[in-house]
């Protein structure tokens, strides 16, 4: 039985049993959650443990590597360039229509803090843009950065000096880029242990908040699966018109060409499973180069995912709406500039560890609970139908969106 069924069960579990402790409790109901809240808290608290570090050596690593293979590959480096671009803007896409979507569907009544099993949250202050606050996020102390939870800081950092690692004699740089990859494997292992036991911490969590919040709960769940798969599909909408200017090809002829690999993807949840579908695309009605289709797809696989930053922040945008926090101009615009670079931490890691590096120091960067998540992670299998099916589109959008770039100019 894979985790992500294990997580699934305890979840249907822990709703069932709270929501029945609420209902026919007789009194006793606050013992058995005063026992609970303790273990799903120190459950999230161990999961939080590894998160910082493991971001900043993701980050380190997943930079070097990629402004190397740029250097040394022009196309490569195009390819790179517009893969930061499009991250950044579907980032973008999310903070533009998200409030929008919350505001016109709302979180269902009754529901505000009951994925954390916790009342509303004090609104987070939106502090305006000033010479003070922008030379805040410059880390005079990085271990202080990262040990108060400055995720802006310590991204920033990372940033810095995953560059800086590119510059040094390259004997040099493999040694630092395999410390730092070691430090990633043994983070990972961490993150593993605690996912182990994933099934009694979200167990926990979910019986707290069912006791606490009733249906509400999972009505709040079915909201979250329908609010994450429309940020999705109207990111992967908005790739069709990128594709038809950019890379100069009709609407009808693009949707043919990608549609056996969206089904492949769709089926699978899997970007790999659907590569051979896509080379063939590539190979026949989008008719890109081969030295083009060698380059930038593979590339796109394992570092381009369109819908992580969106979706992501997607999640903490809904996790604030259910904790009662009102999210200013400058938390919102913190959450896509972290969004859209964490999503390179992400590359070639499990679903379940994936979800916390991402959406983890999205919500902190941007001052929301993060109690929420692991109960949202219970339910990611449907959503990530559309960040596959999203990402794979993109994919073969880029590569040829690249190829013709390269033609034009050749």
């Amino acid at each position: 039985m894979s985790l992500t069924v294990r997580i699934l069960i305890a979840l249907t579990l822990g709703l069932c049993c709270g929501i029945a402790i609420a209902e026919w409790g007789s009194g006793w109901e606050g013992d058995i959650v005063d026992v609970a809240q303790p273990v799903g808290k120190a459950w999230l608290n161990g999961l939080q443990m590894p998160l910082i570090p493991l971001i900043f050596a993701l980050l380190v690593t997943g930079i070097a590597q990629a402004a190397t293979t740029a250097r040394a590959n022009g196309m490569a480096g195009k390819a790179i360039g517009l893969f930061a671009i499009l991250l950044l803007g579907s980032s973008c896409v999310a903070a533009l229509i998200g409030p929008l979507m919350l505001h016109l569907w709302p979180v269902p009544a009754g529901a505000v803090g009951a994925l954390a099993g916790a009342g509303p949250v004090t609104d987070v202050p939106d502090v305006r843009p000033s010479a003070e606050w922008l030379l805040g996020f410059i880390p005079v102390n990085p271990l202080k950065s990262a040990a108060e939870g400055q995720v802006v800081a310590v991204v920033l950092f990372a940033l810095i000096f995953g560059f800086a690692v590119t510059r040094i004699a390259e004997d040099r740089r493999a040694q630092l880029t395999g410390l730092f990859q070691a430090l990633a494997d043994a983070l990972l292992l961490v993150v593993n242990w605690v996912l182990w036991l994933a099934p009694i911490g979200v167990f926990a969590l979910a019986l707290v908040a069912g006791a606490r919040s009733g249906l509400a709960t999972a009505g709040a769940l079915l909201h979250y699966i329908g609010f994450i798969v429309l940020i999705c599909l109207t990111t992967t909408l908005l790739v069709y018109p990128l594709v038809i200017i950019l890379g100069k090809i009709s609407p009808g002829r693009f949707a043919r060409a990608a549609f056996p690999a969206q089904a492949i993807a769709f089926s699978t949840q899997s970007s790999i499973a659907s590569l051979p579908a896509m080379i063939q695309a590539c190979d026949g009605p989008l008719q890109v180069r081969e030295t083009s289709r060698s380059v930038v797809l593979p590339l796109a696989i394992s570092l381009f995912r369109i819908t992580s930053p969106p979706a992501n922040l997607g999640v903490a945008l809904y996790v604030a709406a259910m904790n009662g926090v009102a999210l200013g101009p400058t938390q919102i615009v913190m959450g896509v500039l972290v969004a859209a670079v964490v999503s390179l931490a992400a590359v070639g890691l499990p679903g379940q560890i994936t979800y916390f590096t991402t959406t983890g120091p999205i919500c902190l960067a941007m001052g929301v609970p993060v109690e929420a998540l692991p109960l949202l992670l219970a339910v990611e299998t449907v959503p990530d139908i559309f960040r596959t099916v999203g990402n794979v589109t993109a994919d073969m959008a880029t590569t040829r969106i690249i190829d013709q770039g390269g033609s034009a100019g050749s």
